[in-house]
């Protein structure tokens, strides 16, 4: 395997390196989606009974506790809570943010490697066909079938792995992406029954 993936030339080792690279970084996103714990709607709607009954500092610590990234997007909006509005829906936003942020970690790094790994293998077969007609001139035009056959499938080879590594990063991309639009969706719910808990203050 060694050889064979040898005779494509120096494009194969940073192609192998996207692969590990991707690997690594899907496998990094699915183990901590599958530890995540967003804190959603039974979070929301304690918070929202302390705070519907004036227990605040109940709320607060409840928000806090929850080591989630729904709890630190409330107890954020709880220290501003009775400011204005605008105030409000600014540090609210602000927390959502920073949140998402941290769930997309790396999956632009992932993106890049789904869009750069085709464009090594192109660049390998690129160069791999020059050297090919390289060889055809050396031979003066006596072109030998076997060795034009040999050049060109070696030159190919990059282009095959660049795309064998490309198509399974961008599904895997595609799928994490998916899952952070969910997540980045219940967080935007829980904070907009937060804010409605807060209109309903007794």
């Amino acid at each position: 395997m060694i050889d064979f993936l040898s005779k494509g030339g120096i494009l194969v080792v940073p192609i192998l390196l996207c692969s590990v690279l991707a690997l690594a970084i899907f496998l990094e996103r699915v183990i901590r989606f599958a530890r995540l714990r967003i804190g959603g709607n039974g979070l929301v709607q304690k918070i929202g009974r302390h705070v519907k009954n004036g227990e605040d500092q109940q709320a607060y610590e409840l928000a806090e506790k929850s080591n989630t990234p729904m709890g630190r997007i409330l107890g954020q909006a709880m220290e501003v809570k009775d400011q204005d509005k605008e105030t409000l829906e600014t540090v609210i936003v602000h927390a959502t943010d920073e949140e998402v942020r941290g769930l997309s970690r790396y999956l632009q790094a992932l993106a890049t490697i789904g869009n750069i790994a085709p464009l090594f293998g192109l660049l390998g077969t690129v160069l791999g066909m020059i050297k090919a007609f390289m060889v055809i001139q050396q031979m003066g035009g006596k072109v030998n079938a076997a060795v034009l056959a040999g050049g060109i499938w070696e030159a190919m080879l990059t282009t095959a792995l660049g795309l064998t590594v490309a198509l399974p990063t961008i599904v895997a991309h595609s799928y994490l992406v998916a899952r952070l639009d969910k997540y980045e969706a219940q967080l935007q719910d829980g904070t907009v029954s937060f804010i409605k808990a807060l209109g309903r203050r007794s």
